[in-house]
């Protein structure tokens, strides 16, 4: 990738306008410098998630800058550091959080930072990671552990901390319950898989791909059910509970699948739903809801204490960055579409200017 930093403009991969897949492109956006409490990161590697498809064809009351970088994942190096960091120094190898606060809401102090009333997300609500440099604060960055490529910690950040959130602290996953985690390839899906296994659940994923489903199963999945015509996901999970229900249910799909997902929980189960891809709106049987005594709840990222957990067990190996394809600089656009293909498998990860690893 050319450098363009001394001319106060870098390139970064994003669209002018919202739309379609055609609209993503090379933009220009001004170098970002680094303020009092924050530092520059060069960036090395950058991740897509499904979040960036909803940011490119606009999201209803988030306004954004445009041209506007797309991308919330990053690994890279700090380049520069704003005034009061003196904790970490130019050269450092990092990996970022893309989830920005304030620190000064109510939320933020009793360490719900997720809720913060001025909560945003890196590429979402600011330019994107896709680009040479990006500008966080300080305590959004962490390092990368040393055996892990520039791939891999791109690809870790986002979606190990919603998995954790959604199922440790939201769903109240317990050892020796059952989960089912719906969806079974995409970016989010693999991470949650191996946080419910770690957390001592009885891991099953549901998926419309056999092939998936069957990688689903390696990542620590107990058991893994292909929805046919016939066999929609709430009654394979019926049948494979012995008609006892789910105790915890993983939903990322939305309007296809959550109303399926209620009527497959046990008595006192938890739905957590954490995103909305086949729509947002839903018709639910309130009868199945309260007779069960049910809950569903929404989770949204992580704290900060939840990411430093994730984060920490990332570390230790207790998780494993999954990986779909990694993309060299000029074929970006590629990497963005390969994003919506139906076979995609964990995260799609776009190389800077730095060789491969």
């Amino acid at each position: 990738m050319a450098v363009e930093a001394e001319r106060g403009r870098v390139k970064g991969l994003g669209f002018s306008v919202h739309g379609g897949l055609d609209r993503v492109g090379w933009v220009e956006i001004p170098t970002p410098e680094p303020g009092p409490g924050e530092v520059r990161v060069r960036v090395h590697a950058a991740a897509f998630n499904r979040l960036d498809r909803f940011v490119l064809e606009g999201i209803p009351g988030v306004p954004i800058e445009l041209p506007h970088v797309l991308g919330s994942d990053a690994s890279g190096v700090v380049d520069s550091v704003g005034d009061g960091v003196t904790d970490v120094t130019p050269g450092a190898e990092v990996l970022v959080n893309p989830g920005l606060w304030d620190g000064t809401c109510e939320y933020c102090k009793m360490g719900q930072e997720s809720l913060c009333r001025n909560f945003r997300i890196l590429g979402e609500h600011t330019q994107g990671s896709a680009t040479e440099f990006i500008v966080v604060p300080r305590r959004n960055i962490h390092a990368k552990p040393p055996v892990w490529s520039w791939t891999q910690a791109a690809a870790a950040p986002l979606v190990f901390q919603t998995a954790w959130r959604a199922l440790r602290t939201v769903g109240e996953l317990r050892p020796g319950e059952t989960v089912a985690i719906i969806g079974a390839g995409g970016a989010v899906a693999p991470a949650a898989i191996q946080v419910a296994h770690r957390l001592g659940g009885r891991v099953v994923v549901v998926g419309r791909s056999a092939e998936k489903v069957g990688r689903a199963v390696a990542l620590g999945a107990e058991a893994g059910l292909v929805v046919a015509a016939e066999k929609p996901h709430d009654r394979l999970l019926w049948e494979w509970s012995n008609k006892r229900g789910i105790d915890v249910i993983f939903d990322s799909v939305g309007a296809e699948t959550v109303a399926r997902s209620l009527r497959a929980l046990a008595r006192g189960g938890r739905l957590v739903v954490i995103g909305a891809t086949e729509g947002p709106k839903v018709e639910l049987d309130l009868r199945t809801l309260y007779w069960r005594q049910g809950s569903i709840r929404g989770s949204t990222m992580a704290s900060r204490a939840e990411f430093d957990a994730v984060y920490a067990e990332l570390v230790r190996g207790h998780l494993l960055p999954v990986v779909d394809s990694e993309w060299e600089w000029d074929r970006g656009v590629e990497a963005f579409q390969r994003l919506g293909a139906p076979d995609v498998f964990g995260k799609v990860v776009l190389r800077t200017d730095a060789p491969a690893q």
